[in-house]
């Protein structure tokens, strides 16, 4: 009787020694858990798909995936490009794309759900219609285009899709303007319904001297391409993410509130992160070029572009935010490039 009686006076000794080990293990573990898979979970870049034919692809220099890489890098967006090709210099940090060299709009239109499923992109980067534009039937593209734009948007109802007018063909430029003009209300009917579908005016931006070949852009031409990308982009609210300000003390955010023609009005929302009042603020952000700004109101503009706040709403509490608004006028797609926002 006496040894099963010690034993089981013992037994109890260890498992109760083993459950407060694992207790305090898993006390001072799982904060350390948790904010790991918090950071990772903030960490994980923005899947953009630029989408399209050889334009997109870019031959051996990356196209605009190039610079428009290095541009949202340089911005803090930490965006990873996708899809099932990688072309592009080995220097190239992100080189995957769905850029299909001669295809056309019906091609385009035959594989996109797949890649969407495939790659779930959160936004999508599409010029297409070149090859449509001395095909059989140019006349019908932009009826294509409007039918594979409803595909993708039914595919990835939450993807922000950008949809750029093509760029110039030296042989065939009416054919393209034809195009381009009867692309653009199908597109704005589209997101006037509510569709996150947006129109960025490509055609401007390459002018045909930067096409060697009357198709294809050299590498300046590509650039521009890469900067019109990118204002569209950032303007935009999490398209490409939040920029990553490490100290920062704030964030601004902007957004397009209407255009017409030769100008736009935008509005810029200052937040307050911290568990501290601000007593002032700064933004700056980018216009398109040709642009300026004409009249503010809840800042104080200067430079290019630098905006200050006023009086009434310089003080921001925690958790709050302070706006400002401002019409520009100009050429080309409207747009305000990545804002950031410090306070003194």
């Amino acid at each position: 009787m006496s040894g099963p009686s010690r034993e089981g006076s013992v037994m109890p000794n260890p498992l109760k020694a083993l459950c407060a080990a694992l207790i305090t293990t898993l006390l001072a573990v799982s904060p350390a858990v948790a904010d790991q898979s918090t950071v990772e979970a903030a960490a994980d870049p923005v899947r953009v798909m630029p989408l399209g034919d050889s334009i997109t692809q870019g031959g051996s220099i990356g196209g605009y995936r190039l610079d428009l890489g290095t541009k949202l890098r340089a911005a803090g967006r930490n965006v990873d490009f996708v899809g099932s090709l990688a072309d592009g210099p080995g220097s190239m940090p992100d080189r995957n794309h769905e850029g299909h060299p001669g295809w056309t709009i019906a091609q385009i239109d035959a594989n996109v759900v797949n890649w969407l499923r495939t790659y779930t992109p959160r936004t999508i980067l599409l010029h297409i219609g070149t090859n449509d534009m001395y095909g059989s039937d140019p006349a019908g593209a932009p009826r294509r285009l409007s039918a594979l734009v409803d595909k993708i948007t039914n595919q990835a109802p939450s993807a922000e899709v950008f949809v750029a007018t093509i760029i110039p063909i030296r042989f065939a430029d009416a054919t393209v303007r034809n195009f381009n003009a009867a692309i653009v209300p199908l597109l704005r009917a589209k997101a006037a319904a509510g569709k996150r579908v947006h129109v960025v005016d490509m055609y401007p931006a390459v002018p045909i001297s930067d096409l060697p070949d009357g198709i294809h852009p050299n590498a300046a031409g590509y650039s521009k391409m890469a900067t019109v990308w990118y204002n569209a982009l950032a303007s935009v609210p999490g398209s490409i993410g939040d920029p990553q300000q490490p100290g920062g003390t704030c964030t601004a955010t902007s957004k397009i509130v209407s255009t017409w023609s030769g100008g736009f009005q935008a509005e810029v929302t200052v937040a307050n992160p911290t568990a501290s009042a601000l007593n002032g603020w700064t933004v700056r952000f980018t216009l398109p070029g040709g642009h300026a700004i004409g009249q503010i109101w809840g800042g104080t503009a200067s430079g290019s572009v630098t905006v200050t706040n006023v009086a009434y709403n310089g003080t921001v509490d925690p958790g709050a935010t302070a706006t400002f608004g401002f019409l520009a006028s100009g050429s080309g797609a409207p747009a305000v490039g990545a804002a950031t926002c410090a306070s003194p």
